[in-house]
């Protein structure tokens, strides 16, 4: 199975300079959010893809004119072609905006989605706007990663955790991908294909 990660920067090559064909090959779209909604139905009306997605701390204009023809996975798990997937958008509280919470915040919304894990036997992939604290975060507040993740991920080890928000074209140092016990952790910032 290919997925397209997405995050954080409209890709040029993906909306700019699209051809036809050049997401031939890939099952799934994936947004770790702080995308324009006119991005995200470009890709599925021209992918005809599935595209599911999270919120990001700057997607309040979705509230008024969501990305059409995409699936909100927020404090949701589903399953699309046998892959189990849980949503938990949004980052740190920094300023008190709409899709920022407190570790406390993060903590619940995790507590209410685990019988939907419990349900569905696990989780395969953790698709996340804010990354987990210490791993690919940033020291600011606005980029620091929640420490609730480390639990989630401890207990279910799902094979994939996708985020964003730390942006790898402020911070190329930033790595793309790391390894957190079972889990690869993957900065989406941007664009990344992933096979599974």
């Amino acid at each position: 199975m290919r997925l397209l990660l997405i995050s954080d920067e409209e890709d040029r090559y993906l909306w700019d300079f699209y051809r036809p064909g050049c997401l031939d090959g890939f099952d799934i779209i994936l947004s770790a959010g702080d995308l324009k909604a006119e991005y995200l139905s470009f890709l599925v009306t021209l992918s005809n893809l599935p595209l599911l997605y999270v919120h990001g701390n700057h997607d309040v204009r979705y509230d008024q004119a969501p990305p059409e023809g995409c699936e909100c996975i927020d404090d949701r798990l589903v399953t699309v072609k046998g892959l189990r997937i849980l949503g938990l958008g949004g980052c740190m509280d920094y300023n008190g905006g709409k899709y920022q919470y407190t570790e406390k915040q993060m903590q619940r919304r995790i507590r209410r989605v685990t019988r939907q894990i419990r349900r569905a036997g696990g989780v395969d992939l953790v698709l996340t706007h804010a990354p987990a604290a210490g791993l690919g975060d940033d020291t600011a507040l606005a980029h620091r990663g929640f420490e609730a993740f480390l639990p989630l991920l401890d207990r279910w080890h799902p094979a994939v955790m996708v985020h964003g928000h730390v942006h790898r074209s402020y911070r190329p140092s930033v790595p793309r991908v790391l390894q957190y016990g079972e889990t690869r952790i993957i900065n989406a910032s941007g664009k990344y294909y992933l096979d599974l």
